[in-house]
Parts: C-alpha cells; sequence; structure tokens
C-alpha cells in the first residue's frame, strides 16, 4: 500500500495586482500546495487548477485524521497518472474563493480587508475574471523558479483556467488537459450562473453585499448551493439520494415543509459546506465565469480570438451527461482547436454524477492522461 501523501498548505503573496478590467488590488495573497519536487532542468512543473467551489486542495491530506484527501487523490500521487515521483505539482487557491473561511484556504476577495479602511471589502472589491485568477497564478509559478510548464489541467473552472493559461502564455505551456469544460459556452450557462446565486441577492440578510461577519446570508447561500449541486449532477444520481421518496416522517400534504428525501440530501450537504463559504464571493465568481474569454490577459476580446492563440496539445476529457458544459460544447471546441493545426485528443468520463464525473470518475481518464503527460512533444 502507497505511503500517505501528506502536504502542507502554502501562502503566496503579492504587493499588488492590476486587473485586466484596470483596478489595483493590493496585498494580493493566495494558498497553495506542491507535490513531488521540481527537477535540476526546472521542466517537470504541472499546474492544476481547481473549480468553482473547489481549492487548491487537490491530492494528499494536510492531517492524518482529515476524513478525506484533496478532490483529485484518484490521479494525482506516487505512481499515479500525475506521478509525484516525476512531476512537480502545483495548486492554488484562486482569487475570491468560494470557502472563503475555511482555515485551510488563503484567499483574497470581498470578504479580506481593505487595507485602505481596515474593514471587509465588500462590494467595493474590483471585478475579477478569470484571467485574474491566472495572473495571480503566474506570479506564483514564477516565484517557485518555473519557467515553462509540462502541462496545465483542471476541472470545470479550472478547466476555463487551462485554456485561459494556453491562450494567455501560448509559449509557457507545453500541453493542456481542460476536464469538463468549454470556453465557447452560450447563454445558456450565463443564465444557469445567474440562478445559482439568485437566492443571496433575495436574502434580506445579505444587505446589498453590506453584511456583518455575523449575520450573514446563511439561507440566500444555502439555496444558492443546493441549485449548484442539482444543476452539476445528473439526475441519474437522485436515485441513490432518495429518488421520489417521501423523508422518515415527513407529510408531502404540508406545503410549507420540504418532505422528500431528495430535497434533505441537497439541504444537508449545503449545510455543511455553507459555513466555509461566503456569499459575496460567490457572487463574484459566478461573474467571473459568466464573463470568460479565453486569452483576455493577453487582450483577446472574444472566445474566437483566444482560441485562435492556443499553441499547446490538447487532451479534452467530458463527460457526456454533463448538464453544466454541455458535451456539444466541448466537441466543438475540439473542432475549432483543430481547425486552428492545435493536436487534441477526446476523452470521455461515465458514470451517474453528470458534471461531477469530472471530479469523481476521473481515474476513468488515468492511463490517457499518464500517456499525455508523457508523450514528448
Amino acid at each position: 500500500m502507497a505511503a500517505e501523501l501528506l502536504v502542507t498548505k502554502q501562502r503566496f503573496e503579492t504587493p499588488e495586482l492590476r486587473t485586466i478590467g484596470g483596478a489595483t488590488i493590493r496585498n494580493v495573497a493566495v494558498g497553495y500546495e506542491t507535490y513531488g519536487e521540481l527537477n535540476a532542468a526546472r521542466d517537470n512543473a504541472i499546474l492544476v487548477a481547481h473549480y468553482f467551489s473547489g481549492t487548491s486542495h487537490a491530492a494528499g491530506r494536510y492531517r492524518p485524521e482529515d476524513p478525506l484527501p484533496g478532490y483529485w487523490d484518484a490521479i494525482i500521487g506516487p505512481g499515479k497518472a500525475v506521478d509525484t515521483d516525476k512531476y512537480f505539482v502545483i495548486s492554488s487557491d484562486t482569487l475570491v474563493n468560494f470557502n472563503a473561511n475555511d482555515p485551510d484556504v488563503v484567499t483574497t476577495g470581498p470578504a479580506s480587508p481593505d487595507p485602505a479602511t481596515g474593514k471587509p471589502y465588500g462590494l467595493s472589491f474590483p471585478a475579477v475574471a478569470i484571467a485574474d485568477f491566472v495572473r495571480v497564478q503566474r506570479a506564483l509559478v514564477d516565484s517557485l523558479g518555473v519557467r515553462k510548464l509540462r502541462a496545465v489541467m483542471g476541472p470545470s473552472m479550472g478547466g476555463l483556467q487551462t485554456f485561459e493559461w494556453a491562450a494567455s502564455y501560448p509559449d509557457l505551456v507545453e500541453r493542456t488537459i481542460p476536464v469538463i469544460a468549454a470556453p465557447n459556452f452560450n447563454g445558456w450557462l450565463t443564465a444557469w450562473l445567474s440562478m445559482w446565486v439568485q437566492p443571496i441577492r433575495l436574502d434580506p440578510d445579505w444587505r446589498g453585499g453590506a453584511y456583518a461577519a455575523d449575520a450573514p446570508p446563511s439561507a440566500g447561500l444555502e439555496a444558492a448551493m443546493r441549485a449548484m449541486t442539482l444543476h452539476a449532477l445528473h439526475s441519474a444520481w437522485t436515485e441513490g439520494a432518495g429518488g421520489r421518496a417521501v423523508a422518515e416522517g415527513a407529510d408531502p400534504a404540508d406545503i410549507a415543509s420540504t418532505p422528500f428525501a431528495i430535497e434533505k440530501a441537497l439541504e444537508q450537504a449545503a449545510r455543511l459546506r455553507a459555513p466555509f463559504a461566503d456569499a459575496n464571493h460567490m457572487l463574484y465568481l459566478a461573474r467571473a465565469n459568466q464573463t470568460y474569454i479565453p486569452g483576455a490577459g493577453a487582450g483577446a476580446t472574444s472566445v474566437a480570438e483566444g482560441l485562435a492563440r492556443i499553441k499547446a496539445p490538447t487532451l479534452l476529457i467530458y463527460a457526456p451527461d454533463d448538464l453544466v458544459f454541455l458535451p456539444e460544447w466541448v466537441e466543438a471546441a475540439a473542432d475549432i482547436l483543430r481547425g486552428h493545426g492545435v493536436p487534441v485528443e477526446t476523452a470521455t468520463l461515465s458514470g451517474p454524477y453528470g458534471h461531477y464525473n469530472g471530479i469523481m470518475r476521473i481515474a476513468e481518464a488515468a492511463e490517457r492522461i499518464a500517456h499525455f503527460l508523457a508523450r514528448p512533444i
């Protein structure tokens, strides 16, 4: 049995970030962790970017007693597809990280103190883009002495960051593995992201984003998390979470209640995670995804322009039952990249989790990932 991979959360700081929107954010900090060692040639580094509600904790455990390892532990570690005996893996928290109240997360965002006032920014924090997340990652990578990345990879929003790296820094990225993500999504996803966060805006405790730390809009945040979670799952998942059954002791005739087992499952999941999340951070993340354009960090103003900048060979991994990033979008992105002469491969993931198959079932693609990473460019 392989030894447990224990990891240490580290902190990266940069004095300021100039966003693509022209704002300056001072005293920017994000947490990060690394696995493996950077080799003497400094050419074995792989950057992993995380999904919307995720963190930098991609593999291993912080403490032996932690109940679960990082979200991609199935493929990152000694002897695994992303073999930490060979590769130096870097994973960082994003700006405006969803889990701003998690003690294992370091992030700058609306919940952070504004250096000018000492009070939380709230909605005075500048709007940020996926490209800004990547700009901070670029500064982190530079600080670690890495001048070229063997690969960039990540699921969902991490896949969007992967496309951004390939489009804005085409000479620094040797290959990419976007998972359950497509840069060419349409207004349907834009609207869904608005649906995710609308309960926060409707919660009177939100107070236009100026809520106190001890009186957050918890009800709105929990409802937002339920919407996000259900959208990201396929209907097949519900059969293992109660299906259409009524919860024990509940009365479906009580119109004011939520009596069904599936409702209870979603409520419980949201209630467990909500204390670690921040409502304003969720709003900022949604907007960063809605405004996404690959290559925005290099001045691209359209998806077509950004995709035309990509040169790195790409392995696109997707779930045919994904209801967030639809498979036809992924397939269309593959065709666009091939049309620009980019070598593109695709692989699919199965299972009952829909979009979440990119996290829960990533081991299905382990062999493809290992071969793709090892293949000479």
